[in-house]
């Protein structure tokens, strides 16, 4: 999700509620302390520099329990972070929670709540590190036999 669609998205919510990867909600107490954005300067395994920006949005509980964040609210802060850090609002936005750890998520919208989605490391470099690319994965039953090369006849085992 973009700033933009985060942006669009809020102007029509009463309420705003984030559900993390697990299925648990994050309290409705939680505050937005920080929108930013990163800008990451890395070379990858294979020697290709690479820049990645995304907006950061910092999810944080305190034990203000009965503190709620509004959509205009946070529409302000988001307005307030494109004026100020000259924001692009198509970037992705990327969600700081803590959890056992400062956790990243990406973050999705289901027409009533936001997701935290989980997101993966991976290597950027794979024809360069030596890292075979993935085969597709097929159903055993639809194999044909012509492609069944292991019987207890054979000697392939």
């Amino acid at each position: 999700m973009t700033l933009k669609e985060i942006t669009s998205t809020l102007s029509n919510l009463d309420k705003i509620a984030f559900q993390l990867p697990n299925g648990d909600l994050v309290p409705s107490h939680f505050h937005v302390t920080e929108v930013g954005k990163i800008n990451k300067l890395f070379i990858d395994c294979g020697g290709t520099i690479r820049n990645e920006e995304v907006i950061n949005f910092q999810l944080w509980n305190a034990d203000d329990y009965d503190h709620r964040l509004h959509p205009e609210k946070l529409l302000n802060i988001i307005n307030l972070s494109v004026e100020k850090l000259n924001i692009n609002k198509n970037l992705p936005i990327e969600v700081e929670y803590q959890g056992e750890t400062i956790g990243k998520f990406g973050l999705e919208f289901d027409g009533n709540i936001f997701l935290l989605t989980t997101k993966q490391t991976d290597c950027l470099a794979k024809d360069k590190c030596g890292i075979p690319e993935a085969k597709p994965k097929r159903q055993l039953s639809s194999l044909t036999d012509d492609e069944i090369c292991c019987s207890p006849d054979g000697n392939c085992c």
